[in-house]
């Protein structure tokens, strides 16, 4: 097994602490049949650790991050830019590199990627990790793959990250980061799916959240999502929003917000039979997980 870079083939629920949270998740889904997952690979937390391994100064700043008072903001916001121009300008060892472009070039290196990080403490009993680190989508070409592996990396010292951790008593040395890399979708609509029923807890009621273009607009909160509750196979809530803006691709890397035409911002954004396949395989995902679950 590589110790830098493993594709989602390899990874499962067990690797974790190799992959994040998102990284054993899409493994995980890419061993359910008739369950498409877009191909990829996982940058491991052991390619993190050689990483910053090879810089004394990223040691020195990573020790004064210790003695940080969570309110002292301005110290926060000097240190955490501080560390993050550091890392993002500092060379990817050799190996690590090696096996981040060969993993990228058997996927296709004329595709677009998605670049997100993969906490591996993203939920805990008492603290939640997760969205405090980065993702970045459309990405193309290898320096805005490294560039953006790099990145991801320097995410986890973000002022948010960097604060939580000290109001919560958690270690800045310890924290770990795996990078997922996974081939763009570009979808006219986007979402999430809860196969219980977020705003009740009913487990017997898929809930559905539908914007158009890139999800990056819905889960920031840019935009209002249709919303759609199925029972069984019949469809017993549909809610259709008014979605003014959304989110979608540059021909030549990265994204830009467009306004959606007048005439189709009330436009339901999820056929009926679309909803009911989507509600089909979250049922399937969540029997193979065995518990519910939330899916983009």
């Amino acid at each position: 097994m590589n110790r830098y870079v493993l594709s989602f083939t390899e990874v499962d629920k067990s690797s974790l602490p190799l992959v994040g949270g998102k990284g054993a998740n899409l493994g995980e889904l890419s061993r359910i049949p008739g369950v498409e997952v877009p191909g990829g690979f996982c940058v491991t937390t052991e390619a993190y650790d050689d990483f910053v391994a090879t810089s004394n100064e990223f040691t020195t700043q990573l020790e004064s991050l210790q003695h940080i008072n969570a309110e002292a903001r301005d110290e926060i916001r000097t240190l955490g830019q501080k560390i993050r121009t550091h890392l993002e300008s500092l060379s990817i060892p050799a190996p690590i590199e090696s096996e981040i472009l060969r993993a990228w070039r058997q996927l296709g290196s004329e595709h677009a990627y998605a670049v997100r990080s993969s906490a591996t403490a993203e939920d805990l009993p008492g603290a939640s990790f997760a969205g405090q680190q980065d993702t970045y989508l459309n990405i193309k070409g290898e320096h805005e793959l490294l560039l953006h592996v790099r990145k991801c990396w320097a995410s986890l010292f973000t002022d948010r990250a960097i604060a939580y951790r000290a109001k919560n008593g958690f270690d800045h040395r310890k924290v770990l980061l795996s990078v997922v890399v996974q081939r763009m979708v570009f979808p006219s609509v986007s979402g999430i799916l809860f196969t219980a029923d977020p705003a009740t807890g009913n487990r017997k009621v898929v809930s559905i959240d539908a914007a158009f273009g890139l999800g990056e607009a819905l889960v920031s909160g840019l935009v209002n999502a249709d919303l759609y509750k199925v029972r069984g196979e019949k469809i017993i809530k549909r809610q259709v929003a008014v979605k003014q803006i959304a989110i979608f691709p540059l021909a030549g890397g990265g994204t830009e917000e467009r306004e959606i035409p007048p005439d189709q911002q009330s436009e339901p954004a999820l056929s009926e039979e679309t909803i009911l396949e989507l509600a089909r395989v979250g049922r399937k995902i969540e029997e193979h997980i065995v518990r519910p679950q939330d899916i983009e």
